[in-house]
């Protein structure tokens, strides 16, 4: 195997002979995941990391970019939605809350091995809140928590429609709101709030102090395409303006938004028939530190008609740069750009023969998003203050400023008998033969990226990933790895009890009648 320095690369390697096994595109919470995985498993391996930016997570993993809810579905509404026959579907998100307990495990696994700092600094517990109001929300409200106390990942959550013991929950929520008004509200003790940005940039840090790993800012993936068995890389350093060729035996590109054009410039078929909408969105920013300082917690609440699931509003108490803060929406808006930092053209240029159908097929079908999309552009700072109100009753708009998060791109697809649907979730995208995989969508993405690269290892490394000493290595990391949590309620509750006093999780039980 060809040797690496370990330095942080920014553009004095001319090599064009260079030959990696990986190469991860993006220096985002997946490709930190799936880098940090493969080097656990196989210590041997020369991998090389390209970033656009001249930093980690810059981009979807940023936590002004990310709602860093560690998406557990405790919270929200947009993983259980209501069926026509009045029920209420889990399914989706007692998935997500199995796949974030997998997350912690292996987030468990660094900080008792040191591979990334203190639990503090990228992970925190902060109770998560479901807050409607109105009949058919409340009853909607009822239905789903009767629904997930059938899963025992939901143990603990608590519900109630008196408003005495919602002003203990969220007192400011609760603070002048009518007395007479129909409100419910479920409460999760055992939420997170996960700065993803700073967990992925320790998981950097750690990564490239290996044997054999270079990480390349300023690097900007041209083309790829398949030539004798290996992928042909053209790198561009954006500093000097050089290119470079570099041949990896397998390729993951986890670029957030700018996956879909590196996945169609590919060329394999598998990823014929995929486009992608890109939402943006915006937070409003509470600069009064007496109003942050009474709020603690995550309260989410049902979203609009024909709005994404990133658009689900919550008042959000965060820890970012090691301060609180709290965020309210997001507002959704409309950009061509596929990432924060791209370009007016990535969505026209991404429009392809072989997805043109979809895209115009998923549009004609989801024309309330649209009409959505252009109303929230067309919103007012007033306009902005009144929705705040229905979470914050007491907001002055000299307490809040606009903040612009990140770029998310629905996927979009083929479909049999619609022509194309859009998707709101990930999509995991790989060749027959495994030598190449792209991630696409959004939400809850980094918060199950573990159990994505698992899945995604799983596809494309097939000769390896049933050896013993892989196997024996992933139970190593992840301890239910090859287990189902949701049929072992004993083990759940040891491996939840497991990390979180590795996390330093202290879990808020308040002493209330609910």
């Amino acid at each position: 195997m060809l040797q690496h320095s370990n330095k942080n690369m920014t553009g004095n390697n001319n090599n064009s002979d260079q030959v990696v096994d990986v190469v991860l595109i993006g220096a985002g919470i997946m490709s930190a995941t799936l880098g940090v995985l493969l080097k656990e498993l196989e210590p041997a391996s020369t991998i090389a990391v390209y970033e656009r930016l001249n930093v980690a997570a810059a981009e979807s993993s940023d936590a002004w970019n990310n709602a860093g809810t560690g998406h557990s579905a405790f919270c929200e509404l947009n993983y259980t939605p209501q069926l026509a026959d009045g029920s209420v579907e889990t399914k989706k998100a007692v998935a997500i809350a199995e796949s974030f307990e997998v997350s912690k495990q292996f987030w468990s696994f660094l900080v008792k091995n040191k591979q990334v700092g203190e639990p503090a600094t990228f992970i925190k517990s902060i109770p998560h809140i479901s807050f409607v109001w109105g009949k058919d929300n409340v009853d909607y409200l009822r239905k789903r928590y009767e629904a997930l106390q059938q899963c025992f990942l939901f143990e603990g959550m608590k519900y109630s429609e008196d408003q005495a013991v919602l002003k203990e929950w969220m007192p400011l929520v609760m603070k002048d709101r009518d007395a007479e008004e129909k409100v419910a509200a479920t409460r999760m003790a055992l939420g997170t709030d996960v700065n993803f940005g700073a967990l992925t940039r320790e998981m950097f840090d750690d990564l490239r102090k290996k044997e054999n790993v270079d990480m390349y800012f300023n690097h900007d993936v041209r083309r790829l395409k398949k030539r004798n068995g290996l992928w042909e890389l053209v790198v561009r350093d954006e500093a000097s303006g050089e290119k470079k060729k570099v041949k990896a035996k397998f390729v993951f590109i986890g670029a957030g938004g700018g996956s879909l054009p590196l996945l169609e410039k590919s060329g394999i078929p598998e990823g014929n028939g995929f486009g992608g909408f890109p939402v943006s969105g915006q937070w409003l920013k509470c600069t009064n530190p007496e109003i942050i300082a009474q709020h603690n917690a995550k309260v989410y609440g049902k979203a609009a008609v024909g709005s994404p699931p990133m658009s689900v509003p919550h008042l959000d108490t965060r820890m970012i740069d090691g301060k609180k803060a709290l965020l309210f929406g997001p507002y959704a808006g409309f950009s061509t750009r596929f990432l924060k930092n791209g370009s007016l053209l990535d969505l026209p240029l991404s429009i392809k023969l072989n997805n043109i159908v979809p895209m115009i097929s998923a549009g004609l079908d989801n024309i309330p998003l649209t009409k959505y999309l252009i109303d929230q552009v067309k919103q007012s700072p007033e306009d902005r203050l009144t929705a705040l109100k229905d979470y914050l009753p007491t907001a002055k708009m000299e307490d809040w400023e606009l903040e612009t998060a990140g770029q998310r791109v629905q996927v979009i697809k083929k479909d049999a008998k619609r022509g194309g649907i859009l998707e709101f979730g990930t999509e995991v995208v790989t060749a027959a033969d495994g030598s190449i995989a792209a991630l696409l969508g959004a939400s809850p993405g980094a918060s199950t990226a573990v159990s994505i690269m698992i899945s995604l290892m799983e596809r494309c490394f097939k000769d390896k990933i049933n050896t013993p000493e892989w196997k024996q290595k992933l139970k190593e990391m992840v301890p239910s790895y090859g287990l189902s949590l949701l049929a072992d309620a004993k083990l759940s509750q040891e491996i939840r009890t497991q990390t979180t006093a590795v996390l330093n999780l202290e879990v808020e039980e308040l002493k209330l009648n609910s």
